[in-house]
């Protein structure tokens, strides 16, 4: 199996599975002599950490960091970095019926055609498990572009909206005179065993210009590929999005933060935002009650999507000062 690592000169290639003795990211390219917290690296982790939340899966992990080499004394060496995280909290007898069963919109059947064998218990390989080595990737790679701001907030979750950001709340989301109405809606969701989808905001501030190139290597086309590579994110929009295909060109040079911070393909220092859609869990029914499910994955997304952005930067940044 391929595609286990994104980036050029600064790497994450994560491993394991859902429900396997541990799950880690190698991270490759990170510079010497950068002081590392292990606290601040747990901080990023619980954002995700399964159980944190009421509306989240049942799912209780501890997510502590273990790091195997590239760290001493404090700081990082300049040698691959590997850091695991032990699964102590697997269930996997509750997928066993999945040995011979496929769920919709999951990569179960797909997996069995590709490659002729899967690991049934909790999607294996490809569980959102997996995002918690992202999110290791993701505070090394903050570690190297601390001078952007990057944020990312939930704006929608099904008809729940935050027209403007105020503060995120422990969801992630928005506008926390909802949070109580949100909670409550999500709740239902999971007794009920059904799901929703929604939408993340993000935003990159102090980003340098000069990052990407205008041909394949787009700013917008590297940044994309790491977020869509998010388990149930369908799309990312810049700028203004699906409104572009109804403006005037002169509507849209007439205000430069339509170009949300890139024009043609490299960033321009200006403030970056996009708009991340992401589809709801597949798994509703009995079948999301025989397992563990999240009726909604957006507030455990958030700080992967923050973690993918900064993975993004720091190979482009990397990139940038290596070969202009």
């Amino acid at each position: 199996m391929r595609g286990n690592s994104f980036g050029q000169l600064f790497t994450i290639t994560t491993f394991g599975e859902s429900h396997g003795p541990a799950l880690g990211c190698v991270i490759d390219g990170m510079p010497s002599n950068i002081e590392v917290s292990i606290a601040n690296l747990q901080l990023e982790l619980d954002k995700r950490r399964p159980g944190r939340l009421d509306v989240s899966t049942s799912r209780n992990e501890a997510d502590q960091p273990e790091i195997l080499s590239g760290v001493f004394e404090g700081k990082t060496l300049g040698t691959p970095i590997c850091i695991v995280i032990r699964n102590q909290n697997q269930r996997s007898k509750d997928y066993e019926k999945l040995r011979e069963e496929y769920r919709p919109g999951h990569a179960d059947k797909t997996t069995q055609q590709k490659y002729g064998i899967r690991d049934h218990r909790g999607g294996g390989r490809a569980s959102g498990r997996e995002t918690v080595a992202r999110v290791i990737g993701g505070y090394f790679a903050g570690l190297i572009v601390k001078d952007i701001r990057v944020q990312a907030y939930i704006s929608q979750i099904g008809k729940f909206q935050a027209h403007e950001f105020r503060e995120k709340d422990k969801l992630g989301f928005a506008d926390p005179s909802q949070t109580k109405e949100l909670e409550s809606f999500l709740l239902d969701l999971k007794k009920k065993g059904e799901s929703i989808g929604g939408s993340i905001f993000l935003r990159i501030q102090n980003c340098p210009p000069g990052l990407g190139d205008p041909v394949f290597d787009k700013f917008k086309s590297i940044l994309s590929h790491a977020l869509l590579s998010i388990g149930s994110c369908m799309s990312v929009e810049f700028g203004r999005g699906r409104e572009f295909a109804e403006l005037y060109g002169s509507e849209i040079s007439e205000d430069s933060k339509n170009f949300s911070g890139i024009e043609g393909g490299i960033t321009n220092g200006d403030e970056i935002y996009c708009v991340l859609s992401f589809k709801a869990p597949s798994t509703i029914g009995e079948k999301a009650k025989e397992g563990r499910h999240d009726p909604c994955i957006l507030p455990r997304v958030v700080p992967v999507v923050e973690a993918m952005t900064k993975i993004t930067l720091a190979d482009l940044y990397l990139s940038q000062r290596a070969f202009g």
